[in-house]
Protein backbone atom coordinates (compact mmCIF):
# COMPACT_ATOMS: atom_id res chain seq x y z
CA UNK A 1 0.00 0.00 0.00
CA UNK A 2 1.46 3.28 -0.81
CA UNK A 3 0.53 6.73 1.10
CA UNK A 4 0.93 10.30 -0.36
CA UNK A 5 2.22 12.76 2.64
CA UNK A 6 1.63 16.55 1.82
CA UNK A 7 4.00 18.68 3.93
CA UNK A 8 4.96 22.76 4.26
CA UNK A 9 8.40 23.91 4.85
CA UNK A 10 8.85 26.89 7.09
CA UNK A 11 10.87 28.90 9.50
CA UNK A 12 14.78 27.49 9.84
CA UNK A 13 14.12 24.57 7.99
CA UNK A 14 14.13 26.02 4.93
CA UNK A 15 17.77 25.76 5.18
CA UNK A 16 17.70 21.95 5.10
CA UNK A 17 18.79 20.09 2.23
CA UNK A 18 17.00 17.44 0.29
CA UNK A 19 19.38 14.66 1.67
CA UNK A 20 19.00 15.95 5.51
CA UNK A 21 15.08 16.23 4.57
CA UNK A 22 15.00 12.28 3.58
CA UNK A 23 17.08 11.82 6.68
CA UNK A 24 14.43 13.76 8.88
CA UNK A 25 11.89 11.91 8.18
CA UNK A 26 13.23 8.11 7.98
CA UNK A 27 13.51 8.86 11.48
CA UNK A 28 10.14 11.07 12.54
CA UNK A 29 8.64 7.70 10.60
CA UNK A 30 10.40 5.47 12.97
CA UNK A 31 9.17 7.34 16.19
CA UNK A 32 5.95 7.31 14.62
CA UNK A 33 5.69 4.20 14.70
CA UNK A 34 4.17 3.92 11.16
CA UNK A 35 4.08 0.05 9.86
CA UNK A 36 6.17 1.86 6.66
CA UNK A 37 8.01 -0.86 3.77
CA UNK A 38 11.27 -1.75 3.72
CA UNK A 39 13.39 -3.22 1.29
CA UNK A 40 14.94 -6.18 0.65
CA UNK A 41 18.46 -7.32 0.37
CA UNK A 42 21.47 -7.10 2.49
CA UNK A 43 20.92 -3.17 3.68
CA UNK A 44 16.98 -2.34 3.73
CA UNK A 45 16.03 0.84 4.01
CA UNK A 46 12.73 2.80 3.94
CA UNK A 47 10.39 3.05 0.67
CA UNK A 48 10.07 6.67 0.52
CA UNK A 49 10.28 9.06 -2.56
CA UNK A 50 9.83 12.98 -3.15
CA UNK A 51 7.92 14.31 -5.67
CA UNK A 52 10.16 17.16 -6.62
CA UNK A 53 13.04 18.30 -4.14
CA UNK A 54 13.38 21.92 -2.57
CA UNK A 55 15.99 24.41 -3.29
CA UNK A 56 17.54 24.92 0.27
CA UNK A 57 16.34 28.84 0.99
CA UNK A 58 12.89 27.90 -0.37
CA UNK A 59 9.66 28.13 1.47
CA UNK A 60 7.22 25.62 1.09
CA UNK A 61 3.00 24.80 1.29
CA UNK A 62 3.03 21.83 -1.16
CA UNK A 63 6.21 19.48 -0.62
CA UNK A 64 5.24 15.67 -1.21
CA UNK A 65 6.43 12.44 -0.86
CA UNK A 66 5.72 8.55 -1.24
CA UNK A 67 5.85 6.09 1.67
CA UNK A 68 5.14 2.31 1.23
CA UNK A 69 3.20 0.96 4.38
CA UNK A 70 2.94 -3.17 5.33
CA UNK A 71 -0.57 -2.19 6.54
CA UNK A 72 -2.35 1.31 7.41
CA UNK A 73 -4.89 2.18 9.61
CA UNK A 74 -6.54 5.86 8.52
CA UNK A 75 -5.09 8.66 6.96
CA UNK A 76 -6.02 11.13 10.12
CA UNK A 77 -4.38 8.34 12.08
CA UNK A 78 -0.97 8.52 10.18
CA UNK A 79 -1.41 11.98 9.83
CA UNK A 80 -1.61 12.90 13.71
CA UNK A 81 1.40 10.37 14.23
CA UNK A 82 3.26 11.91 12.16
CA UNK A 83 2.35 15.80 12.90
CA UNK A 84 3.33 14.66 16.88
CA UNK A 85 6.81 14.44 15.29
CA UNK A 86 7.50 17.47 13.61
CA UNK A 87 9.61 20.05 14.74
CA UNK A 88 8.76 23.96 14.03
CA UNK A 89 9.53 24.48 10.42
CA UNK A 90 7.70 21.02 8.94
CA UNK A 91 3.65 20.42 9.60
CA UNK A 92 2.03 17.81 7.85
CA UNK A 93 -0.55 19.48 5.86
CA UNK A 94 -2.57 16.04 4.30
CA UNK A 95 -2.17 12.39 3.90
CA UNK A 96 -3.88 10.50 0.67
CA UNK A 97 -3.67 6.75 1.01
CA UNK A 98 -3.22 5.91 -3.07
CA UNK A 99 -5.41 3.70 -5.51
CA UNK A 100 -3.14 0.85 -6.24
CA UNK A 101 -2.82 2.77 -10.11
CA UNK A 102 -1.24 5.83 -8.82
CA UNK A 103 2.18 6.67 -10.09
CA UNK A 104 4.87 7.64 -7.51
CA UNK A 105 4.80 11.68 -6.68
CA UNK A 106 7.86 11.79 -8.37
CA UNK A 107 7.02 10.66 -11.83
CA UNK A 108 4.01 12.25 -11.75
CA UNK A 109 5.07 15.98 -11.47
CA UNK A 110 4.19 18.30 -14.29
CA UNK A 111 3.88 21.61 -12.71
CA UNK A 112 4.28 23.94 -9.63
CA UNK A 113 3.09 27.22 -8.31
CA UNK A 114 5.22 29.95 -6.92
CA UNK A 115 4.79 33.18 -4.79
CA UNK A 116 7.91 35.49 -5.76
CA UNK A 117 7.97 37.87 -3.20
CA UNK A 118 11.78 40.70 -2.81
CA UNK A 119 13.63 40.22 0.60
CA UNK A 120 14.10 43.42 2.70
CA UNK A 121 16.28 45.98 0.66
CA UNK A 122 16.40 43.98 -2.09
CA UNK A 123 13.56 45.52 -3.67
CA UNK A 124 13.36 46.45 -7.01
CA UNK A 125 14.85 50.12 -8.04
CA UNK A 126 13.14 50.41 -11.07
CA UNK A 127 9.28 49.76 -12.79
CA UNK A 128 9.56 46.02 -12.69
CA UNK A 129 5.83 45.54 -12.46
CA UNK A 130 4.87 48.21 -15.44
CA UNK A 131 6.80 46.14 -17.63
CA UNK A 132 5.91 42.08 -16.38
CA UNK A 133 2.36 42.79 -19.09
CA UNK A 134 4.57 43.54 -22.09
CA UNK A 135 7.22 40.96 -21.18
CA UNK A 136 4.75 37.98 -21.10
CA UNK A 137 2.60 38.87 -24.26
CA UNK A 138 5.83 38.19 -26.31
CA UNK A 139 5.01 35.31 -28.47
CA UNK A 140 8.67 33.65 -27.41
CA UNK A 141 10.99 34.05 -24.65
CA UNK A 142 14.83 32.76 -25.99
CA UNK A 143 16.51 31.55 -23.17
CA UNK A 144 19.55 29.97 -22.17
CA UNK A 145 19.82 26.94 -19.63
CA UNK A 146 23.38 25.67 -19.00
CA UNK A 147 22.69 21.64 -18.12
CA UNK A 148 25.31 19.22 -16.61
CA UNK A 149 26.11 18.14 -20.34
CA UNK A 150 25.54 21.14 -22.59
CA UNK A 151 23.96 24.49 -23.31
CA UNK A 152 20.63 24.31 -24.63
CA UNK A 153 18.32 26.86 -26.16
CA UNK A 154 14.80 26.86 -25.62
CA UNK A 155 11.60 29.09 -25.61
CA UNK A 156 11.01 30.04 -21.72
CA UNK A 157 7.29 30.96 -22.57
CA UNK A 158 6.64 27.41 -23.36
CA UNK A 159 7.37 26.52 -20.16
CA UNK A 160 5.23 29.45 -18.04
CA UNK A 161 1.54 28.29 -18.12
CA UNK A 162 0.57 31.59 -16.03
CA UNK A 163 2.63 34.50 -14.98
CA UNK A 164 0.50 37.47 -12.80
CA UNK A 165 1.55 39.91 -10.06
CA UNK A 166 -0.26 42.27 -7.57
CA UNK A 167 2.39 45.66 -7.91
CA UNK A 168 0.65 46.92 -4.51
CA UNK A 169 1.90 43.90 -2.41
CA UNK A 170 5.23 43.58 -4.72
CA UNK A 171 4.44 40.01 -5.72
CA UNK A 172 4.45 37.63 -8.68
CA UNK A 173 2.89 34.65 -9.17
CA UNK A 174 3.81 31.84 -11.20
CA UNK A 175 2.98 28.31 -12.55
CA UNK A 176 5.33 26.50 -14.32
CA UNK A 177 6.57 23.58 -16.13
CA UNK A 178 8.11 21.15 -13.25
CA UNK A 179 8.24 17.70 -15.17
CA UNK A 180 11.56 16.23 -15.53
CA UNK A 181 11.60 16.96 -19.25
CA UNK A 182 11.04 20.65 -18.62
CA UNK A 183 11.29 21.90 -15.51
CA UNK A 184 12.43 25.76 -15.03
CA UNK A 185 12.79 27.67 -11.28
CA UNK A 186 10.90 30.24 -10.54
CA UNK A 187 14.51 31.88 -9.50
CA UNK A 188 15.42 31.01 -13.63
CA UNK A 189 12.45 32.88 -14.63
CA UNK A 190 12.97 36.31 -12.46
CA UNK A 191 16.84 36.58 -13.46
CA UNK A 192 15.09 36.36 -17.59
CA UNK A 193 13.08 38.78 -16.48
CA UNK A 194 14.98 41.13 -15.23
CA UNK A 195 17.98 40.60 -18.18
CA UNK A 196 14.65 41.12 -20.51
CA UNK A 197 14.56 44.64 -18.72
CA UNK A 198 18.43 45.19 -18.79
CA UNK A 199 18.98 44.60 -15.18
CA UNK A 200 20.95 42.26 -13.05
CA UNK A 201 19.52 40.72 -9.54
CA UNK A 202 21.58 39.99 -6.70
CA UNK A 203 21.32 36.29 -6.03
CA UNK A 204 19.62 37.23 -2.44
CA UNK A 205 16.90 39.06 -4.09
CA UNK A 206 13.90 36.72 -4.19
CA UNK A 207 11.81 34.73 -1.33
CA UNK A 208 10.03 32.07 -3.34
CA UNK A 209 7.19 29.99 -1.66
CA UNK A 210 6.39 27.33 -3.68
CA UNK A 211 2.37 27.07 -3.34
CA UNK A 212 1.63 23.30 -4.80
CA UNK A 213 3.08 20.77 -6.30
CA UNK A 214 0.98 19.35 -9.38
CA UNK A 215 -0.02 16.25 -11.82
CA UNK A 216 -2.30 15.90 -14.82
CA UNK A 217 -5.18 13.98 -14.85
CA UNK A 218 -6.56 11.81 -17.20
CA UNK A 219 -8.00 14.49 -19.13
CA UNK A 220 -4.63 16.35 -19.38
CA UNK A 221 -6.10 18.96 -16.71
CA UNK A 222 -3.31 20.36 -13.65
CA UNK A 223 -4.35 19.06 -10.40
CA UNK A 224 -2.94 18.95 -6.92
CA UNK A 225 -1.05 15.64 -6.12
CA UNK A 226 -2.64 15.12 -3.10
CA UNK A 227 -6.24 14.91 -5.01
CA UNK A 228 -5.41 11.64 -6.74
CA UNK A 229 -8.56 9.35 -6.83
CA UNK A 230 -7.52 6.81 -9.52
Amino acid sequence: MKVRIKFSKYSSMIFIGHLDMMRYFQKAIRRAELDITYSTGFSPHQIMSFAAPLGVGMYSNGEYMDIGMDSITDAEDIKERLQAQMVEGVDILSVTILPETAGNAMASVAAARYTVRFREGYEPDFELFDHLEEYYRQETLPAVKQTKKNTVEFDLKQAIYELSWDKEKQEIYMLVNASSSGNVKPGFIMEHIYHYLGQEPSEFAFVITREDTYTEDADGNLIPLDQITA
